[in-house]
């Protein structure tokens, strides 16, 4: 007898064999590979970006967490980690841009905290992130929206400011960042990343 579809399913299967349940995630169903894969694969601005790739939510972690970096030169491993997975999980539940969260409400915050926590936990990052430090990650998140909204979402310089504010920082290495790329080259940057700020908050303590 063929089997019948579960009509309640709430987990996703990964590449790597774990099943993330999205109402009770468990730490121990994140592998930071699924995040990577996951996330040079989801589209910031809906693919409404120039160029021949898409400016993946990878790419765009990445360019949050150097910001923070930039904005906080004495910030430890630990802040930029939480900052470079301040989007994990879109990993599952895709970028849901701004114009449709203001649609729909607030209705997904409580799916997306719960996996965010679930993430964090993993990586031995407090569930929550501290007050502080998610106004930081904000404002770095701002900038890094005003950057892409300018350089390839067709924003002009006044929009993306009455939107985003201006970015109050300057990055030498901005325009291989904001390059679009590849998705399995953005999944090793990504990755990258992720190995060597583990590393240096193992290594420290901090």
């Amino acid at each position: 007898m063929a089997r019948k579809p579960d009509k309640g399913r709430a987990w996703q299967r990964m590449l790597s064999g774990r099943r993330l349940d999205l109402l009770d995630p468990s730490p121990l169903d994140v592998e930071i590979e699924d995040i990577a894969h996951g996330l040079a694969r989801v589209a910031r601005w809906n693919g409404q970006t120039r160029g021949p790739h898409i400016f993946s939510v990878a790419q765009h972690s990445i360019l949050v967490e150097r910001i923070v970096g930039a904005l906080d030169p004495g910030a430890p491993a630990r802040s930029r980690l939480m900052a470079l997975l301040h989007d994990a999980p879109e990993y599952v539940i895709g970028d849901i841009i701004s114009p449709f969260k203001t649609a729909v409400g607030d209705s997904y915050k409580s799916v997306e905290n719960r996996i965010l926590a679930a993430i964090h936990l993993r990586f031995s990052l407090p569930a929550t992130t501290p007050a502080a430090l998610a106004k930081l990650i904000k404002r770095a998140d701002h900038a890094a929206a005003f950057i892409e909204a300018t350089r390839l979402a067709g924003f002009s310089l006044e929009e993306a400011e009455s939107f985003f504010g201006l970015p109050e920082v300057r990055l030498r290495d901005l325009d291989a960042l904001i390059a679009p790329a590849p998705s399995n080259e953005a999944e090793d940057r990504f990755l990258k990343s992720f190995r060597e700020l583990e590393s240096d908050m193992n290594q420290r303590g901090a």
